[in-house]
């Protein structure tokens, strides 16, 4: 399902046609260990059902891709590297090297430090990245660069967007993409790839991107075992 022109939704990722080029966003990595840190327990099953989800994403695909972009905090930990982090992290960029010709790292608010990672398998670390028209950056501040100013996509993440859908006395929260504008722009959120959690009910919970604020007139395209278009999220709402 095409979200907005050349630009096509599979399961938790964008698909740049044109580019031949797919993105993904808030993986996460090493969320379990950090968890565990603060007394929380938690099974680690979130590397091996990452790699399963990509592996049905690229089953869909044909052929190599051009680049995967990884649209920000592909690791959990504000301050540090853990030892979960290193491990998976070089697991997952050296199997998306197999399946696309570059991967491009942009730098979300989790990724404080990314850096050595980055180097140690030569992974270009950028604030934001343009393709196919598209500026992808995580989301969490407002640019103030000129290819900024010049575009009219915004892809964008940060929020992990979900929505609670009902049917009779039964509600159950999905992830979800949203589509709808800020300014004079195009502004596309996906949802978080963090197979742990399911995310942030925008129809109940205070939004953390400065880029969304009133998203009464956001197109809400749920994601099941299919993508779902669920019209405007206004009209969810009531």
């Amino acid at each position: 399902m095409n979200i907005t022109k050349g630009i096509r939704i599979i399961d938790l990722a964008l698909y740049l046609e044109k580019h031949n080029a797919l993105v993904i966003g808030d993986v996460h990595l090493g969320y379990e260990e950090a968890m565990n840190r603060q007394g929380v327990l938690l099974p680690r099953f979130q590397f091996r059902d990452t790699m399963a989800r990509l592996e049905g994403i690229f089953s869909k695909l044909e052929g190599r891709l051009s680049e995967v972009i990884i649209n920000g905090d592909l690791k959990h930990e504000f301050g540090g590297i853990s030892e979960q982090e290193w491990r998976e992290i070089l697991k997952l960029i050296d199997y998306l090297l197999e399946k696309a010709g570059k991967v491009v790292l942009v730098k979300g608010n989790h990724d404080v430090i990314l850096g050595p990672i980055a180097r140690k398998r030569n992974i270009e670390l950028k604030e934001y990245h343009f393709a196919d028209g598209a500026y992808i950056s995580h989301g969490h501040v407002i640019p103030s660069d000129e290819d900024f100013r010049k575009a009219k996509l915004l892809i964008i993440g940060d929020e992990h967007p979900a929505v609670t859908i009902r049917s009779g006395a039964r509600a159950e929260l999905y992830k979800c993409f949203l589509k709808g504008k800020w300014k004079d722009k195009e502004l596309v959120v996906m949802p978080s790839f963090n197979q742990v959690t399911i995310g942030s009910d925008i129809l109940k919970e205070k939004f953390l991107s400065p880029f969304l604020e009133r998203i009464g007139d956001f197109e809400v395209y749920v994601a099941g075992d299919e993508i779902y278009p669920f019209g405007k999220a206004k009209d969810i709402a009531r």
